[in-house]
């Protein structure tokens, strides 16, 4: 039966295409490419001629209707992307739908994704994650967008151009921040920098590579325990138990040496702590 496969290529290193990969590229009747310019490079290499046609956002819903006319035919279709794996950040999940209720299978044939490369070394926790594409341009709407997903470990894409900038809005807003940033993965400027944010704010200033290539970046904000009141009326009277029984004195008597003990104590504070012990005593 014809069938759409999602095909990721190799976001850099030309190695790290799979056989199956390859194998599906030269099989299929069709490659769908987001840019056939960049596309012809890699499938020259790997000398696989399947006829290749565009399919980028300005065109996918039309060109949708020529891969499926042609699936009707019997063919098969092999969607990719410039680099990584395809519908993410990236056109295809129009294609995908329409294909879907067309009632045509989809197979994904899996791959290089920035994404998973950055959480596998990026050393936090990441068995759960927000992923958020590309964050957008105006400082307040960036802060905005972080804030509806951390606490916790967010990724998203960067520009080499604002990479600077936009890790600036992180550090304002969470200065407590992890952050893992790759940069230019698998190809000539690989970097990764690890650290707090103010330390990878250093480092990317000092580093004259830092505006080459683009940026996977994950930021991991842990939930800090929000905190109590010094005192309490639970803790005072806790207190005050530990007195009267460690000293053996009065109620009164201890709570006279609770005050002597902690001069920010009101008098109030602990003869409501004593009233309540005396309920429950």
């Amino acid at each position: 039966m014809a069938t759409l496969y999602i095909v990721a290529t190799p976001i850099g290193n030309l190695e790290d295409i799979t056989p199956r990969a390859l194998r599906t590229l030269s099989e299929a009747d069709i490659i769908a490419a987001e840019d056939t310019r960049h596309s012809r490079g890699l499938l020259s290499h790997f000398n696989i001629k399947t006829p290749m046609y565009s399919c980028h956002k300005f065109n996918e819903e039309k060109r949708a209707d020529f891969f499926i006319s042609a699936m009707r035919d019997g063919k098969s279709v092999a969607l990719i992307s410039d680099a990584g794996t395809p519908c993410i950040s990236d056109p295809g999940y129009r294609l995908v739908n329409m294909v879907q209720q067309a009632g045509f299978p989809v197979v994904a044939v899996c791959g290089a994704s920035a994404v998973v490369a950055a959480l596998s070394v990026c050393g936090f926790d990441a068995s759960r994650f927000s992923f958020v594409g590309f964050l957008p341009r105006g400082r307040g709407d960036m802060a905005k967008t972080l804030a509806q997903f951390l606490p916790g470990v967010v990724v998203f894409y960067e520009s080499p151009k604002r990479i600077a900038a936009t890790i600036q809005v992180v550090a304002e807003n969470y200065p407590a921040a992890q952050l893992c940033l790759c940069n230019d993965i698998s190809k000539k400027f690989e970097r990764v920098y690890h650290g707090t944010v103010h330390d990878v704010l250093a480092e990317l200033v000092e580093n004259e590579f830092a505006q080459k290539g683009e940026y996977t970046c994950v930021v991991n904000v842990v939930e800090l325990p929000a905190e109590e009141p010094e005192h309490n009326i639970l803790s005072l009277e806790a207190e005050l138990v530990d007195i009267f029984i460690k000293q053996g004195c009065t109620l009164k008597a201890a709570g006279a040496l609770l005050r002597e003990k902690n001069k920010d104590l009101s008098k109030k504070e602990i003869y409501t702590a004593m009233l309540k012990l005396k309920e429950l005593l």
